[in-house]
């Protein structure tokens, strides 16, 4: 799947980074008129053989979606022994019209959970740009008897947003996990989760800040 998908839109840089930001330190601007184009540079990870993962770009560039079809941990029961913890990791190039910058200010996550009463499971995810140290991992734990959809948001308030480097190009990483915990109480019993389902795909989606980078003299 390397090289194997552009998409036109506008798309996406970080909720956290060791990069300095080289935007304006107050109030967003309107997503950029050009297209900006994504490629996917690599798919790697358990959670995402190759062919399952895809990148869509909202029409009004303030989002870009990441649909996962085979994203599945389980635990418990006849459960492969590796089976707990599932992992996927995107590595994204993105093309900005010049002039612009952009951070994500959000992610959302949606999948579907069966945990057996005393199992657990947890949603991770960080993002970093290539080249820059990984963020801190954030993590949503879920705890069974639960048999329903899961919905996880990641939010970073705009004053700590840290935009992408204003001329500089860098591949952006997504990282994201699920594991689960048979636990003691139903070990004997299948617990999983996915960001996928049966009915169709469950998108991820991570919500875009812009700004105009600072003109040159």
């Amino acid at each position: 799947m390397a090289g194997g998908l552009l998409l036109s839109g506008a798309v996406a840089a970080l909720l956290t980074s060791a990069l300095p930001a080289q935007a304006p330190s107050s109030g967003f601007d309107d997503p950029p008129p050009d297209k900006i184009i994504i490629q996917v540079a690599t798919v790697n990870g358990s959670g995402c053989p190759q062919g399952t993962a895809a990148v869509a770009v909202s029409e009004d560039n303030t989002a870009f979606t990441v649909t996962y079809s085979d994203y599945l941990a389980q635990a418990g029961g006849s459960s492969d022994p590796t089976a707990f913890r599932r992992n996927c990791q995107l590595n994204l190039k993105v093309h900005v019209p010049g002039g612009f910058t952009y951070a994500i200010a959000s992610a959302d996550y949606r999948g579907f959970a069966s945990l057996q009463r005393g199992a657990s499971a947890t949603q991770r995810a960080s993002y970093y740009f290539q080249g820059s140290p990984s963020t801190v991992y954030r993590n949503h734990p879920f705890s069974g008897p639960l048999n329903d959809n899961w919905q996880a948001t990641d939010e970073t308030d705009w004053a700590q947003l840290v935009y992408a480097p204003c001329g500089v190009q860098r591949n952006f990483n997504i990282n994201t996990e699920i594991r689960v915990n048979a636990g003691t109480q139903s070990a004997d019993k299948v617990s999983f989760m996915t960001m996928d389902s049966t009915d169709g795909d469950i998108s991820t989606v991570y919500h875009l800040a812009w700004k105009q980078c600072p003109k040159k003299s």
